[in-house]
């Protein structure tokens, strides 16, 4: 509303005041011309009661005097009686409704006093008037002068005129201020007005840029009309909006800095509230809590219920004012969790935990062990048959040269089995290291698969299965030969290691316009597939069952993915019990 408004209250305020002063000014001199009124006529009623005197008693002749004193009354609306040793002898009016009763003199207490000596007198009152037989009142002023005229006593002359002269003039004169205080009025509302609105504009300008800040507008600024206090509050205005912006700013710049190193980081983090309500999450502690939901058999919508570890946590953190730890397994992954107290200087105000995802740290930890006891169990038998063997021989226990020959070949093939292993375990050492030298050059793909498939036909003649290539119109790949046939090599020997007599394999290379892809087919016993995901994990080996005599070392298809993934193709493999086995390699075009 209007009146609830800084223009509303400084206009009612500033009109309030003048309209009290106006007030008071108005009383005072209404009551200073009143007494002004009031005395002038009594000055001039005096005076004009002396002259009337001085007349009468002057002339020489009564009738002249009088007829002077009449015209002389007629002139200046007056009223005049003479009264001599009490009686009337003479009166300007011969009417009886416009004299005084003759007892009122005599009986009034003021005017009375005139018959005691040579004191004038002067009052002025409502004093009864006779006429038609009635008697009323009217406001008259009266003023008594003594007669000296010769030994005659109770002689007196009073004069006397009506007040509604006196009240005209008043009326006038209050007219008159009553107009002045309303102009002063109206005057003094436009004033106020224009005045309030002239300093209310710079604070209602304030208010709507104050407005525009509340939305975000830091970059509004106040117009510089005027260099007073409402200037200088402007002026401090546009200071605190640019602060307010580079603080804004600042404080942006800083939530985003934010907000990216949680995004980026790899470990989870969640900020809790006093009451263990979840205020931050980063996308790791998003997929923690969705894989925990989704364990728990939740829904997503869930009102952010913090996993029971966490909560028992977060409950140890508000209790006893320390970070507490503790690891979790949920879905099939490992997390530590870490949740240290947000303080609010000293008082809790929350918490903060760390979600370290420790999966791949315990698969590795798990790989380490499983390698030693691997790497253990691969070269405890051919040791324990060398140490077996070599006292047989050294105890004579066989007598024959064949016998010896035959301990002798044992010893060779052992021999070479534990060679091929440590070179193995050298070749994978330095492929994870990342020291795997490739020497690429370009490789007529027809003629070099050829020569793989030839150097197998005699093992697979052997075992009575059916060796081919399907392959059309390659022309070349770039890679280096010798590492692919290692691949191809220990691909095939295993095709035809684990494939029944009578069986087929079948090496078909196939280019396409971004590589060449090769394929290792056979018709043997296949993976299961519960193992399918693991064998091209180190010293991985499927069930012993559907191998035929001495087994690999299992680092051999570990040892053709990494050479696959340094020439920056892909290895996959396909396969069903009984059915068969399809390993598949591409290489890129360089």
């Amino acid at each position: 509303m209007f009146w609830r408004s800084v223009v509303g209250k400084l206009w009612i305020t500033i009109l309030l005041l003048v309209s009290v002063v106006l007030t008071v000014l108005m009383v005072l001199l209404l009551q200073s011309f009143e007494r002004f009124h009031v005395n002038e006529a009594e000055s001039r009623l005096l005076n004009h009661a002396v002259m009337i005197s001085s007349i009468y008693q002057e002339y020489s002749s009564e009738s002249d005097a009088l007829n002077t004193i009449f015209q002389y009354t007629e002139a200046f609306d007056m009223h005049v009686i003479f009264l001599v040793e009490g009686e009337k002898v003479w009166s300007s009016d011969e009417a009886e409704a416009h004299q005084v009763a003759l007892d009122t003199f005599f009986t009034d207490e003021t005017l009375s006093q005139v018959f005691s000596g040579e004191q004038v007198v002067m009052t002025e009152g409502d004093f009864p008037f006779t006429g038609n037989g009635e008697e009323f009142l009217s406001e008259i002023m009266i003023v008594g002068i003594p007669l000296q005229l010769d030994n005659v006593e109770d002689s007196a002359l009073f004069l006397y005129q009506s007040l509604s002269a006196i009240e005209e003039a008043s009326n006038e004169t209050r007219q008159i201020i009553y107009f002045s205080a309303g102009i002063a009025i109206v005057l003094t509302t436009i004033f106020a007005f224009f005045l309030s609105s002239r300093i209310t504009a710079p604070l209602r300008k304030m208010r709507q840029v104050a407005l525009e800040v509340a939305q975000g507008k830091f970059k509004t600024k106040i117009p510089i009309l005027t260099h007073d206090e409402i200037g200088q509050l402007a002026i401090a205005f546009n200071r605190m909006g640019r602060e307010l912006n580079n603080n804004i700013h600042a404080l942006n710049q800083e939530k985003e800095q934010l907000a990216r190193i949680l995004v980026s980081m790899a470990d989870g983090v969640v900020t809790l509230n006093k009451k263990g309500r979840v205020v931050l999450t980063n996308p790791p502690a998003e997929r923690f809590i969705q894989s925990w939901y989704y364990e728990q058999g939740m829904n997503d919508d869930v009102d952010q219920i913090l996993p029971d570890t966490l909560q028992t946590l977060f409950e140890k953190v508000v209790l006893l004012e320390k970070e507490q730890m503790s690891e979790v397994e949920i879905q099939g992954r490992s997390w530590t969790i870490l949740i240290t107290p947000l303080y609010d200087q000293d008082e809790i105000r929350g918490a903060v935990a760390v979600l370290r995802d420790m999966t791949e740290e315990r698969r590795h930890d798990k790989l380490r062990k499983d390698f030693i006891a691997n790497v253990s169990h691969e070269l405890r038998t051919p040791i324990s048959m060398l140490q077996g063997y070599s006292e047989a021989i050294i105890d004579d226990i066989a007598g024959s040269d064949e016998e010896k020959k035959e301990i002798a070949k044992i010893i060779y093939d052992e021999s070479l089995r534990m060679g091929r292993l440590v070179n193995e375990l050298l070749d994978m050492a330095r492929m994870e290291a990342g020291h795997v030298e490739l020497n690429i050059e370009t490789v007529e793909v027809e003629s070099f698969s050829e020569r793989i498939v030839r150097k197998f036909q005699g093992l697979a003649r052997e075992q009575d299965i059916t060796l081919s290539l399907d392959s059309n119109e390659i022309t070349t790949i770039t890679c280096d030969p010798d590492r692919i046939d290692q691949v191809l090599t220990n691909l095939l020997h295993n095709a035809i290691r684990h494939t029944e007599r009578g069986g087929q394999v079948t090496l078909a290379v196939c280019q396409y316009d971004e590589g060449i892809k090769f394929d290792v087919k056979d018709t043997g016993s296949g993976i299961p597939e519960v193992d399918l995901p693991y064998v091209f994990e180190r010293f991985y080996k499927a069930d012993k069952a559907r191998t035929r005599g001495r087994s690999g070392t299992g680092l051999g298809l570990a040892i053709a993915k990494n050479i696959i993934d340094a020439h920056d193709g892909h290895i996959s493999v396909h396969s069903k019990v009984n059915e068969g086995t399809t390993f598949s390699f591409f290489i890129p075009n360089k």
